[in-house]
């Protein structure tokens, strides 16, 4: 397919930036331009000649703006196929005229969610128009080009300059392809709010969509791809936050800094947690942000190396000086001193983001798995257990110092990969066992890192689901667990019980499971 020319163009825009250097170079190449409402007056403002669409197509916008382009002329003058003789006919005898060019962008939907617009204000901000100028200009992409985004505005006169006013078929491709995935994140992003606003969760259809933040170098090994895409959630991580230095983030640095960011939500006071391979090799929460590094550090320092640090408050000097020389890859605050920024600038390669916010662990979400044909969704893990959720089953009832580490051991374990076993005191861990398949594994795995680099005696110990034969708990009550807690729910629960009475361990349940794969 020959190339183009633009002759005459259809500018709707909400984002305006460059948008008058943009239509002055459309001007002065010869195209006509006709627009709406404020992108007119944008236009005009610059000096520039410019069509409304009402005079465009003799038709006044109606129903308070909610109809401007629904109309023949512009949508026949967008989708006639040039080389069809039937197309041309009825354009002429319509008195339709070509539209070559669409630059539009899209009511701001996703902004107006995020803001915590209430629901009118959300249904007034869903585009109609603008989406069925895009799809339109993208299906007769042989003819049209469309621009949905300021960052295309280069490339457009690139091509238009180099080739006599018009724009190549590769180009004009390009463009369709990422005008009907703008489309679809768009649709993606009201059908998500949409199903939140009614009572069924898991309508007859689900759809996903997002906006490219990062191409990654490669995917969780050099030979796959990988990049990063930002949802229409608003929720404080690693997809709001602000990389204060070192090298571009990999895939596997933003998994793990997501889930270590999340761990530390959990919890008011100070908290830190280091992150490896998704899971944690020591979690603490102390009085302060370098008490709670250094505790969390004294888990298991030698699988620390290379991880992940996330803090729920400022990051400071003490804390950096506390670093000392451990080699770490990110480091996660919601915000830090200036001191501290200046402190840490001298290592390079470590990457410092700061979200500005802390994610509320209680709020509703999803998750999402993708299977072979299809994927797997759930609700977020948002449980919480307090003190007040507790059932005592054993003789034995847990001292208040106990029930502390019990609750910060349980939260913990929420956040490994099951099978696990978390061995905690004075509200820091002092083993992790994760991920096993057997949870007398985990249990003697989590007791072994205990012994090597912190010891275990006495601690608690929380278990994320039932133990299934007393088996696995008597290898936590070996380890030094004086006090335990589990889900409870196994058919085998008063041989459990039966055990820990006789070990003189005290054990509660917490009546929820938190399995996570």
């Amino acid at each position: 397919m020959a190339e183009i020319k633009i002759k005459r163009a259809l500018l709707s825009v909400t984002d305006k930036t460059r948008l008058a250097e943009f239509a002055k170079f459309l001007h002065d190449s010869g195209v006509e331009l006709i627009s709406t409402g404020g992108t007119a007056k944008t236009i005009g403002d610059a000096g520039l000649p410019v069509v409304e669409v009402s005079e465009f197509t003799s038709s006044p916008e109606i129903l308070g703006g909610r109809v401007k382009t629904l109309h023949p002329k512009i949508h026949g003058g967008i989708l006639a196929r040039r080389d069809h003789n039937g197309d041309q006919s009825e354009m002429e005898e319509n008195d339709i005229a070509p539209i070559d060019l669409i630059v539009v962008n899209l009511y701001a939907f996703e902004e107006t969610v995020r803001g915590g617009g209430d629901f009118q204000t959300c249904v007034e901000n869903i585009d109609i128009g603008g989406p069925a100028l895009i799809r339109a200009a993208a299906k007769n992409h042989q003819f049209t080009t469309i621009v949905i985004n300021p960052s295309q505005y280069q490339s457009v006169m690139i091509d238009m300059e180099t080739h006599a006013g018009g724009t190549t078929e590769k180009l004009r491709k390009n463009l369709a392809a990422t005008a009907y995935a703008r489309t679809s994140a768009y649709d993606a992003a009201i059908a998500t709010w949409f199903s939140n606003q009614v009572e069924e969760p898991y309508l007859e259809f689900f759809a996903i969509g997002g906006q490219l933040q990062q191409k990654l170098r490669y995917g969780e090994n050099p030979h796959q791809t990988a990049a990063f895409y930002s949802s229409s959630e608003f929720r404080p991580g690693v997809s709001t936050s602000n990389q204060i230095q070192g090298k571009d983030l990999s895939y596997n640095n933003l998994n793990d800094t997501d889930a270590a960011f999340e761990l530390v939500a959990e919890f008011d006071e100070p908290a830190c947690a280091i992150i490896k391979h998704a899971n944690p090799c020591g979690v603490a929460v102390a009085a302060t942000q370098e008490e709670a590094f250094r505790n969390a550090l004294a888990c298991d320092p030698v699988s620390a190396f290379g991880g992940i640090i996330a803090l729920n408050g400022a990051l400071g000097v003490a804390t950096v000086q506390a670093l000392d020389k451990l080699f770490v890859e990110v480091i996660v605050a919601p915000e830090a001193t200036d001191e501290a920024i200046e402190l840490i600038s001298g290592k390079k390669n470590l990457r410092l983001l700061l979200t500005g916010l802390m994610p509320d662990p209680t709020e509703l979400g999803q998750t999402i798995k993708q299977v072979a044909g299809g994927f797997l969704v759930q609700g977020r893990d948002n449980a919480r257990t307090t003190e007040a959720d507790l059932k005592v089953v054993t003789k034995r009832a847990p001292t208040g110092a106990e029930i502390a580490d019990l609750l910060f051991a349980f939260t913990v374990g929420k956040h490994i990969k099951s099978n696990t076993i978390v061995y905690a005191r004075d509200r820091a861990t002092v083993g992790i066992g994760a991920g096993q398949m057997s949870r007398i594994d985990a249990a003697h795995i989590a007791a072994r890192k205990g012994s090597e680099h912190a010891g275990t005696i006495p601690c608690v110990a929380a278990s994320d689901a039932f133990f299934p034969f007393a088996d696995g708990f008597l290898s936590a009550v070996e380890a030094g667990a004086t006090a335990v807690i589990q889900p409870g729910g196994s058919v085998r629960d008063d041989e459990v019980i039966a055990a820990a009475d006789e070990a003189g361990v005290a054990m509660v349940f917490s009546g929820i499971r938190h399995f996570r794969h």
